[in-house]
């Protein structure tokens, strides 16, 4: 059974490169945030604007942030929404140093709106719930519903219930509505519902091409901090990043990379010395600090 989630209220490195698509809520218009020159909290300075990656050329003067960058307003807001949207990170962070910025500054040097305040804060309490409890998205109604019961693959969206006054019942593991008796905990009766250690056990292997010494390793692994289950398509190196918990390891030896790589330096792309390790037969499970 599950609850819609209430939305009152190592993460992934921010790339250099510029953006090629317009940030939402994002326009050079009459009504851009401006800073008051006559502010003695700010320290103004000349030159671009850091925080412009699309060059839109705001016209506010440029302050500096604590970690020395230039940003204006509307850039600032900009930046962090991509963030919030693109990336799904519950921090701000500098798009050139990686320099981590509060909230509170966040606030201050953007001129946030009490409407901006509120999304911003919302969006971060959803990007950290994502992270850290059971939460998906309901097939029905999109909400966001957080299973309570983590042996139970059949999970209650109470919205669609009270809108269909009958329950509405969804497959935590396939995401479609849910066919079959319950509770279950290995799958539903939908076509193409498959458990997790399933899929481990029958997926094809993988040849990572450039990586040397290297047969039979499957294509799907679970990762081995928090066991979801990540796919190699067989290109670069052997290491790879979990989406959900931001933990690289290896795919080969199942390894976090530095751990890897103390018994293997500089082995990217090639063989492990403790070869390549079997199929799971168990999901590791997330251990939250």
């Amino acid at each position: 059974m599950g609850g819609k989630l209430s939305t009152k209220g190592k993460n992934k490195k921010q790339k250099k490169t510029k953006t090629t698509s317009a940030p939402k809520n994002s326009s050079k218009s009459d009504e851009e945030k401006c800073y008051s020159p006559g502010d003695p909290t700010l320290q103004f300075v000349d030159g671009e604007d850091e925080m412009d990656f699309l060059y839109i050329g705001y016209k506010s003067l440029r302050a500096k942030m604590s970690c020395g960058h230039a940003v204006t307003p509307m850039s600032l807001t900009d930046h962090c929404r991509r963030l919030l949207d693109d990336e799904g990170v519950c921090r701000f962070v500098c798009g050139k140093c990686d320099a981590e910025w509060s909230f509170e500054e966040v606030s201050k040097m953007a001129l946030l709106t009490p409407e901006e305040v509120e999304e911003f804060e919302k969006k971060l309490f959803i990007n950290a719930a994502r992270d850290l409890l059971d939460v998906k998205e309901c097939p029905g109604c999109k909400s966001r519903v957080v299973r309570n019961d983590l042996n139970d693959l059949s999970v209650e969206c109470t919205e669609c219930t009270a809108r269909e006054r009958t329950t509405y019942m969804f497959c935590w593991q396939c995401l479609k509505k849910w066919k079959g008796p319950v509770p279950r905990s290995d799958h539903c009766d939908n076509d193409g519902c498959q458990s997790p250690l399933e899929i481990l056990k029958n997926c094809e292997d993988v040849v990572l091409s450039s990586v040397t010494g290297v047969t039979g390793c499957p294509s799907i692994r679970a990762c081995p901090t928090c066991g979801m289950l990540v796919v190699h398509d067989g290109t670069k190196c052997k290491n790879i990043g979990c989406t959900q918990c931001k933990v690289e390891f290896c795919f080969v030896c199942l390894k976090i990379t530095t751990e890897c790589l103390k018994l293997n330096p500089q082995s990217w792309y090639k063989v492990c010395s403790t070869g390549v390790a079997p199929r799971q037969t168990s999901i590791p499970v997330w251990q939250i600090s």
